[in-house]
């Protein structure tokens, strides 16, 4: 059985700042270099790209080499500008298989979110 994984995450930088450092982390590389129905590959995972708005929004049909054989799920990444000028990062992961949930969830957060606000402290 699948489930779905959503976490919102803040940043204190614009999507336009966020949305390449999230891509490359991602297997998306930014603007003008990545189109849709291409395949990425990215820390153990791979697929294929589903939908762009740069910088806005990455859609990724999404594998895990932990995965059970023939399981894809789809991977949103939804970026909007916060009032004070940072950005509010959404991700929903539909089906992620039940028995990977929390290891999936802890990736997300140390792999990309916490790789995320690195490279943003280090680039201030």
């Amino acid at each position: 059985m699948c489930k779905t994984i959503k976490q919102k995450v803040s940043f204190k930088a614009p999507p336009e700042t966020v949305y390449p450092i999230l891509a490359e982390l991602i297997g998306a590389p930014p603007k003008g270099t990545t189109r849709i129905g291409e395949r990425f590959k990215a820390d153990g995972a791979k697929g294929v790209i589903v939908d762009l708005a740069v910088p806005e929004r990455i859609v990724q049909a999404w594998r895990s080499s932990d995965f059970g054989e023939g399981i894809f799920s789809m991977a949103a990444f939804v970026l909007k500008e916060t009032k004070k000028g940072g950005t509010e990062l959404t991700l929903t992961h539909r089906g992620v298989p039940k028995d990977l949930i929390p290891k999936v969830e802890a990736r997300w957060r140390e792999r990309c979110w916490a790789r995320i606000k690195s490279e943003l402290a280090a680039q201030s």
